[in-house]
């Protein structure tokens, strides 16, 4: 161990009395941990001045593992803070992972059993969530907005597998995808009139493939008059909407009572007087329970795991039927057929970047059990080119006094409406 090594030890301990003392919040008072910890420095430097300990080789570097230590998550703060780390997992205490670029690397960061413990243990202690043998799973978001998924054993094999995923880019509108490279700017002006049309939207995509991110920027687009209410299992969604309700899922008890599933948080949405709905993932039952809702005049956007558009809307036909025995696909493929009006369908290129790889229209009809979809604009290269379908509810966007058939003129380059002027870098 070396000499700063210890030294930090020493001084975490001491950082950790006063935080006691003194009744401060790290989690939510940062300010007073860094006052702290420029305290404790201070004080042993002039410990170490008087030949009472041995000096710190780079105090900054101490004081900065302080703080990462007491009011972040240690060894794990330096990769929370890099802007190009995307999601960082720990297979094993000796195993620590990060990706950059859509790239997975092994780092140097070695922790103990106890530490994994440790860092599970805080990173929880603000969710409200538990982990037990009895849920050996849990989802749960931090406070920066990660979203936290850790697996025990007996699950595992040996040892706790944890995911910390980040959410490197905040997209509030689609211009900011333009900016990006992710969305042409006709295909992100047609999306925002979409939007503002009140259409229907299904994001798709694989995993990491920005589908929330997409959301995001999907929401930028709604009108500010209306309310919004968000159904999600954790919370990952912000949106810079005035009148938003976000709810979240809810684990069981001890006892296993108190459980609050995606399905009940659908339901409720409904007589909470939503302008629109917006569920983060559909998995299970609860996308019939979305289906209901959207057919019911209630516009909503949500997202999927689907390897293409024409695949999303091929799931959204069958994971209603987990609903129970008594739902057909008699009922649900029409009305995935009625009720889906877009699919916005995510991919990644070769250099890890997520673009938007095509754009559907569901036209409405159902052709021997198979719901007829229009090709809006389709990849083409690197480039998202105009296809030549169209948009289903053409008397939508003319109430909304949107030149449909001009927006989606081949030579249309419109600006996207209402657009920020803040932009993130490097989509990944």
């Amino acid at each position: 161990m070396s000499t700063d090594t210890h030294a930090v030890g020493v001084l975490e301990n001491e950082v950790r009395e006063l935080v006691r003392r003194r009744g401060v919040d790290p989690l939510r008072d940062r300010a007073a941990v860094d006052e702290l910890v420029r305290d404790a420095v201070a004080d042993y430097e002039t410990r170490s001045a008087l030949g009472v300990v041995t000096p710190l080789a780079d105090p900054v570097a101490a004081g900065r593992a302080l703080v990462d230590a007491v009011a972040g998550l240690g060894p794990l703060q330096p990769y929370l803070d890099d802007p190009e780390v995307e999601e960082i997992w720990i297979n094993a205490p000796s195993q620590v992972f990060v990706a950059r670029g859509g790239r997975s690397e092994l780092t140097t960061t070695m922790l103990t059993a106890a530490q994994v413990r440790d860092l599970v243990e805080q990173m929880l202690r603000s969710s409200g969530r538990r982990l037990d043998l009895s849920s050996p799973f849990v989802d749960a978001s931090l406070p920066g907005g990660e979203r936290l998924h850790v697996v025990i054993p007996d699950v595992t094999r040996r040892d706790w597998a944890v995911n910390i995923r980040k959410h490197v880019v905040r997209a509030s509108h689609l211009d900011d995808l333009v900016r990006l490279g992710s969305l042409t700017p006709q295909a992100a002006a047609f999306l925002d009139a979409s939007v503002r049309a009140g259409l229907n939207v299904l994001v798709a995509g694989a995993t990491q493939a920005g589908k929330t991110t997409m959301l995001n920027a999907l929401a930028g687009s709604v009108p500010p008059t209306q309310r919004v209410i968000t159904c999600e299992e954790v919370f990952e969604l912000r949106f810079a909407v005035r009148d938003v309700v976000a709810l979240q899922c809810r684990q069981p008890s001890l006892e296993g009572t108190g459980e609050i599933p995606l399905r009940r948080l659908v339901k409720e949405a409904l007589r909470m007087r939503p302008d629109r709905i917006v569920v983060g993932e559909v998995r299970e039952a609860e996308s019939l329970d979305l289906l209901v809702a959207l057919n019911a005049g209630v516009p909503g956007m949500c997202t999927i795991h689907a390897n293409s558009a024409r695949e999303a809307i091929t799931k959204m036909c069958t994971l209603p039927l987990l609903a129970g025995p008594n739902v057909s696909d008699r009922f649900v493929v029409p009305t995935v057929a009625s009720a889906i009006d877009l699919v916005v369908h995510l991919g990644l290129d070769a250099d890890g970047r997520r673009v938007v790889r095509e754009v559907l229209g569901v036209t409405g009809r159902v052709e021997q059990g198979v719901v007829e979809a229009a090709e809006i604009f389709v990849r083409s290269g690197d480039r998202l080119v105009r296809a030549d379908g169209f948009p289903p509810h053409a008397e939508r966007f003319a109430r909304a006094g949107i030149d449909l058939a001009g927006l989606l003129r081949p030579e249309s380059h419109g600006a996207v409406v209402g657009a920020t002027d803040d932009a993130w870098s490097g989509v990944r």
